[in-house]
């Protein structure tokens, strides 16, 4: 069966963060693909949508390194991004959800209850996911109507695992990331709550915490068995 990009993305994204690909380290198409079992087209694509998230960086003309940084630099990038969505959503909630955003949003609440309503993910879920999760984030950015949040959040998402789509899904661990993906829909549902209200300071703080899902969440739901209590 094919892989699709986002499936080799979410791959690649995994052995990068668990230090298979260290940083400084070359990567190439070639080999890549033979590790994955595809062929090098969806690789270099999948290169250049991990150059825009901050994970590889150019080496020449073609090939790609991975870029150095270190866990307090990923934290950091996290809180930044949590704090600019914080401040979109705010403003969202005081100048009032149009019908057009609220049923957009709607819809992404919607197609995650669906997915995420059979009680588990497969691998073939995963890109789905992604996409609902970039259209409710990009939705909830756009309607603020501040190129200013639009701008400093775009700049954000170039640094290691700061966006919203960066999210890492384990696919030997699909039991437990469903629980990870259903705490990620209820935020979505909070947070939609809280605009729909007119509460800016909950949709704020909402959306700071949203940003923690990737990080923080892992250990709480008792995903990492190295984590203590």
């Amino acid at each position: 069966m094919s892989r699709s990009s986002s499936d080799i993305v979410n791959s690649l994204r995994k052995l990068i963060s668990d230090g298979h690909y260290c940083p400084g380290e070359r990567v190439a198409e070639l080999h890549v693909a033979e590790k994955l079992g595809v062929s090098r087209t969806p690789v270099r694509l999948a290169f250049r949508t991990l150059e825009q998230e901050g994970l590889l960086q150019r080496a020449g003309k073609r090939g790609y390194v991975v870029r150095e940084f270190t866990e307090e630099d990923v934290q950091i990038a996290v809180e930044v991004r949590g704090a600019l969505e914080g401040l979109a959503a705010r403003r969202l909630a005081e100048r009032g959800l149009s019908q057009q955003v609220a049923e957009r949003l709607q819809e992404c609440l919607h197609q995650g209850e669906v997915l995420l309503g059979k009680g588990y993910i497969t691998e073939d879920d995963i890109a789905t996911w992604s996409d609902i999760n970039r259209r409710f984030h990009e939705t909830l950015v756009a309607s603020t109507g501040s190129q200013v949040i639009q701008d400093a959040i775009n700049k954000n998402n170039h640094l290691p695992f700061a966006s919203a789509d960066s999210i890492i899904i384990d696919t030997e661990a699909l039991d437990s990331e469903y629980q990870k993906l259903r705490m990620a829909q209820m935020h979505h549902r909070l947070v939609y709550q809280a605009l729909s209200h007119g509460e800016g300071a909950r949709a704020e703080m909402l959306m700071r915490e949203h940003a923690y899902v990737g990080l923080r969440y892992v250990e709480l739901l008792g995903m990492d068995p190295t984590a203590t209590e």
